[in-house]
């Protein structure tokens, strides 16, 4: 199943995106996708059931409609910095021997097509396609084995940073990672069973139209398991959090010399089995 979100920004509704890829209203159903509706994982029985029944008669969603993100604002975005051991090399850092793992503020979530703000005194925005897992279930303390239990579904995400702001401020990555609009999250969730290997995932993004990153998966230093069980050690994992797992090689940051987006930019970007994201970037007011 593949949910969505639909309509203006602060009022979206729930949706879903049928196999044919045809896009319905869900509010019959009843639920948003939020923190109570992940926490109970019949939740997605009673929609399937839900869609099958009443929701074949459910208004569809007009092409051109704005999408939210697919997730309801989440009680914390965790990111996972140099997962890949070629972005690693990039950035001139060693791959780590643990996860490194930093914030992201949820006011950053935004929809998959939404503009790209650059912040205020941002010389250096940057890009990151990345897999995001959404957590389906409270996790604390997770073993390896048990960790995919705790998944509610996939998402594509685009790790925007402002690169001065995270490496050249001083204090924690967090600065140059949550500014307004960084986090695009969409154009859907897919629940697991949509996914046929989710570690085989083709993975890429292009500003203007030059393919900038092309990734996989399998090059994860760190895969899901690994990260959720490693994560819910430090922290208790609610339903409906976003972990972001880390980018390819191909950021801007590692471009020689480096490239950064301006006002203008037109940035593209998708993952095997989840979508595209489409975003212009634009001057803050």
């Amino acid at each position: 199943m593949k949910l969505l979100r639909h309509g203006l920004a602060g009022s979206e509704k729930p949706g879903l995106q049928l196999p044919d890829g045809t896009r319905i209203d869900a509010s019959g159903c009843g639920y948003d996708w939020n923190e109570a509706f992940f926490a109970d994982p019949t939740n997605l029985d009673r929609v399937r059931d839900w869609a099958a029944g009443p929701g074949a008669s459910a208004p569809v969603i007009a092409p051109g409609t704005r999408l939210g993100s697919a997730i309801c604002r989440p009680s914390k975005i965790i990111c996972i910095g140099l997962n890949f051991s070629d972005h690693a090399r990039e950035t001139g850092a060693t791959p780590p021997a643990e996860p490194i793992v930093f914030f992201k503020a949820t006011s950053a979530l935004v929809g998959p097509d939404d503009d790209l703000v650059i912040p205020r005194g941002s010389e250096k925005t940057d890009w990151e396609v990345e897999l995001g897992v959404v957590i389906g279930r409270k996790a604390s303390y997770v073993s390896e084995a048990d960790a995919l239990d705790h998944v509610a579904g996939y998402v594509l995400h685009n790790d925007y940073s402002e690169r001065a702001f995270q490496l050249e401020r001083g204090g924690q990555w967090v600065k140059g990672k949550s500014c307004d609009t960084f986090a695009p999250v969409g154009p859907f969730l897919a629940t697991p069973d949509e996914i046929a290997d989710v570690n085989n995932l083709r993975m890429w993004l292009k500003v203007n139209g030059q393919t900038m990153q092309d990734g996989n998966t399998s090059n994860l230093i760190f895969n899901i398991p690994t990260l959720i069980s490693y994560l819910s050690q430090f922290m208790t994992l609610l339903p409906g959090d976003l972990i972001s797992t880390g980018t390819p090689a191909g950021v801007g940051l590692g471009m020689k010399p480096p490239i950064f987006l301006k006002p203008g930019d037109r940035v593209a970007l998708g993952i095997d089995g989840l979508g595209e994201q489409r975003q212009v970037a634009t001057a803050c007011p």
